[in-house]
């Protein structure tokens, strides 16, 4: 960037105590008038060594090329390089050129962008041709601000902005991890050691972003049943987003993602209508998975045997609402829990109706070949295309088609918005299918969906649906088994589900109901049903004491499994939590009382003892959101029956050409945000969790940030250090999905001092001569007799005086610097080289 002068002058005048003194020389100033300065009230030894010139025009940038940030109605954007020119009406100013690549991240109606008028063959907005555009620079926060009038924009809310404002992001490649270790020694029985892990590698390219998924497990287990490895990579695949058509396009291995039919993996292509670009009250709900852990125990989420979700809860209930919104179909979830007992059962997910805005079209395609886990082919070519439409208010149509080798199936149905009574939808699915050797069969199966959102209950959501299918219906996955010679029971007769939960806010008391029934045609059925209730209120001068309650019941093959969890928690000490539970699952009752507390630092722990069954056992847990990586660990003990311990890490390493970092992440392969502390280590930024701490490079990554969605990074000045100053603490941005965001602060570092500033003839520069390091930024601002206060310099370091329109001279810090308050060094300032 061209260094500028931009430290205020007010700043100066009022550390020399002397006030306001200038004065207009028009009552009718605009930005390219001259200002006027009444010099004769500054008490200065050399009256005729100052330059002021730099402030006589409001608003006056030297012409030149800058990197500034861009601020539209106070949504701040990405830096771009700005060229300020002289306008050729006005010969002493200057006025910044916004190029068509600059305006077009404004996001303009195209009524309003048809009006825009061009100079200098077409490089420069007339500022004149879009009314009520106002342009102010801000050279001290390196910031250009945009005032335009809402009625030019597309449509945006504060947390959404127009697809003309997305970014894709930085080229780069990207690791992610999720690593899980555990040991179990048994009293009875084997001991056993594990490792296992999931993770996402990848590279972004433009608009593309390649991914490739994997999977790892080790198990070592005594009494000679030796060890256990698996590698494998489940998933190859390229996607990007395609903003003109709202839609994502996706190559390579993929799990068939629709509304309408049930989930398969294959390979090929798909292109769908994305959601996630829409504004967030127009976005689909991602699953939750529910359930009660009864010790410390392992979650693993999985569909196809692909492991969507990992991670590690406390005893009690859980609840998992972090999977992907384009998850689908039936999920597999199984508990491992401390004592090396397993829980396992599967989630069905359900759609809310499919209902689409008057006049719009929600469409879904893909062809390809159904696919294993190992990449090879298991089935026939097929292709599938679904649609929403929507007819007119309240009214929407939709189905879909899919059909590959002896099997077809179309879909048609209609939903309606009931406007404060909700949403219902209804459709029905034919299906004519032929297996090898067999006859064909065919069936139909109806389904009806309900939902309702309480806006005004913080956004709770319920759902009901029941899908009845015919004897002689077949799903294209059951077909796919058929033909390869696979396990075909388990037929889909019935499913029902229902979800509710909700807020009720005067009371304190939150209510919420999960409940599922799957019957088949030719098997048992499963049914699982969990009621929860808490009540926060405050009791006897406690304040937040919460009460729950939770109560589930699992029945797989006529084997039933019922668990009640009462817990009663309430504030011990300054910031910890103290808690009662009592519980009974699989007829065995027990009781623990246990101890939470956060640290300063955001680390966490838990520890925790329980009673039951004649054994005492003891549990604890230490979480850690570090810069590099999320790290848990556990630890369990029963008596006279086992002992475990384990510890997850959870991070990856971006790495982009403007640099990388290790890192903290959440969702694998997800987008993220790189950001450039100018080159200060140890600087706390963050989204909205707990900071990470920008590297030994000045660089951090940021891993919370949203896609389609306005996210914030900022620095948390709370916790920046004492020699450490950042001119903008918050910046904006929305990025594009799996996209490497970038955003650069100016933080200025170093010690604070005063200096008397010499030149060679022994004169000292003019009053009003900026200071800056070798960075260029602003160091402070030379006054009467050579003084400045300067801030942000190190020991040794060169600092360039400049006034007028030119490079003056330079100076050398001493490499001890003076101590004790008053204490001021002298510095010599001698002419710099001229640039070849």
């Amino acid at each position: 960037m061209t260094p500028v002068i931009s430290s205020p002058l007010v700043q100066v005048l009022r550390c020399m105590g002397l006030g306001a003194f200038f004065i207009f020389s028009s009552a009718n100033a605009t930005p390219a008038t001259d200002i006027q300065f009444n010099t004769d009230v500054l008490d200065l030894v050399d009256r005729e060594n100052f330059d002021l010139s730099q402030f006589s025009r409001k608003g006056y940038v030297l012409p030149g090329t800058y990197s500034l940030a861009l601020n539209l109605n106070t949504v701040s954007m990405p830096e771009r390089v700005i060229n300020f020119y002289v306008p050729a009406d006005d010969p002493k100013g200057s006025e910044a050129c916004l190029t068509q690549a600059v305006v077009e991240q404004f996001g303009l109606t195209e009524k309003s962008s048809l009006a825009l008028v061009w100079s200098d063959d077409g490089q420069c907005l007339v500022v004149d041709s879009l009314p009520g555009l106002e342009v102010r620079t801000d050279l001290g926060t390196s910031t250009l601000y945009l005032s335009i009038p809402q009625a030019w924009l597309q449509y945006s809310d504060p947390n959404w902005d127009p697809p003309s404002r997305w970014e894709d992001g930085l080229p780069g490649l990207l690791f992610d991890y999720n690593l899980y270790g555990q040991t179990q020694r048994q009293a009875v029985g084997d001991d056993r050691n594990s490792l296992s892990g999931t993770g996402v590698v990848g590279a972004n390219l433009g608009a593309w972003r390649l991914r490739a998924d994997w999977q790892a497990r080790y198990d070592n287990a005594s009494a000679g049943q030796g060890v256990g490895r698996q590698m494998e990579w489940t998933r190859y695949y390229a996607y990007r987003a395609l903003p003109g058509l709202g839609a994502k396009l996706t190559v390579g291995e993929d799990f068939l993602n629709s509304a309408v039919f049930d989930s398969l993996r294959f390979t090929g292509a798909s292109l769908a209508s994305d959601d996630n670009m829409l504004p967030p009250n127009l976005r689909g709900y991602a699953p939750e998975v529910t359930g009660v852990a009864r010790s410390n125990a392992r979650v693993v989420i999985s569909q196809q045997d692909r492991v969507l979700k990992e991670v590690r809860v406390a005893s009690g209930p859980f609840r998992i609402q972090d999977l992907h919104s384009a998850t689908s179909g039936s999920l597999d979830v199984r508990v491992e829990e401390a004592d090396g007992s397993v829980q396992e059962f599967q989630v069905n997910t359900a759609n809310i109706p499919y209902l689409t805005r008057p006049g719009q079209v929600r469409y879904k395609a893909a062809v390809g070949r159904p696919s294993g886990m190992g990449q090879e082919s298991e089935g026939p070519l097929f292709a599938t295309g679904e649609f929403s439409w929507g007819v007119s208010n309240g009214w929407s149509l939709y189905g879909g088609a899919i059909a590959g080798g002896d099997y077809k199936a179309l879909n048609l149905g209609l939903g309606r918005d009931l406007l404060s009574l909700g949403a219902l939808s209804f459709d029905v699915t034919q299906s004519v299918a032929r297996l090898p050797g067999q006859d064909s069969q065919s069936g139909k199966s109806y389904r009806l969906s309900y939902s309702k959102r309480f806006e005004s209950l913080s956004n709770d959501i319920s759902l009901a649906a029941y899908r009845f299918s015919e004897q002689g219906f077949m799903t294209m996955g059951e077909y796919l088994s058929g033909t390869q010679d696979r396990d075909t029971t388990g037929r889909s007769k019935a499913l029902y589900t229902f979800n509710s939960n909700q807020q009720l806010g005067d009371l304190g008391v939150s209510v919420g109901v999960n409940y599922s029934r799957q019957t088949y045609w030719d098997r048992e059925g499963q049914d699982r049903f969990n009621l929860y209730t808490s009540r926060r209120f405050d009791f006897a001068g406690l304040r937040n004491v919460n009460v729950s309650l939770n109560a589930a019941r699992t029945v797989n093959d006529g084997i039933k499994d019922d668990s009640v969890y009462l817990s009663v928690s309430l504030p011990w000490g300054g910031s910890g939590t103290a808690s009662y539970s009592g519980s009974y699952a699989g007829k065995a009752v027990s009781h623990g009382v246990s101890y939470f507390d956060r640290r300063e630092n955001g680390d966490s722990y838990r520890v925790g003892t329980t009673l039951g069954e004649g054994k005492t056992a003891f549990d604890g847990s230490y979480s850690h959101e570090g810069s590099l990586a999320r790290v848990d660990a556990s630890a369990s003990y029963q008596t006279d029956r086992y002992s475990s311990a384990s510890v997850s890490l959870q991070g990856g390493a971006t790495l982009t050409p403007k640099g990388g970092a290790l890192h903290r992440t959440g969702l694998m392969g997800g987008t993220r945000m790189l950001v450039d502390t100018d080159d200060v280590a140890g600087v706390p930024v963050g989204g909205y969790g707990q900071p990470v701490y920008s590297n030994a490079f000045g660089k951090a990554v940021v891993t919370d940030v949203g896609s389609y969605f306005r996210s914030s990074v900022r620095i948390d000045v709370g916790k920046l250090a004492d020699n450490a100053e950042a001119t903008d603490t918050v910046m904006q941005g929305t990025l594009t999905e799996g996209a490497i965001g970038y955003r650069s602060f100016r933080v200025i570092q170093g010690e604070k001092a005063m200096a008397i500033i010499r030149l060679g003839d022994g004169t000292h520069p003019p009053f009003g001569a900026t200071v800056v390091n070798a960075k260029g930024q602003d160091a402070g601002i030379v006054t009467d007799k050579g003084a400045v206060y300067m801030t942000g310099i190190a020991p040794g370091q060169a600092m360039t005086v400049r006034w007028g329109d030119a490079e003056a001279c330079e100076a050398i810090v001493p490499k001890v610097l003076p101590e004790g308050l008053g204490s001021s060094m002298a510095l010599s300032c001698m002419p710099t080289l001229p640039k070849l």
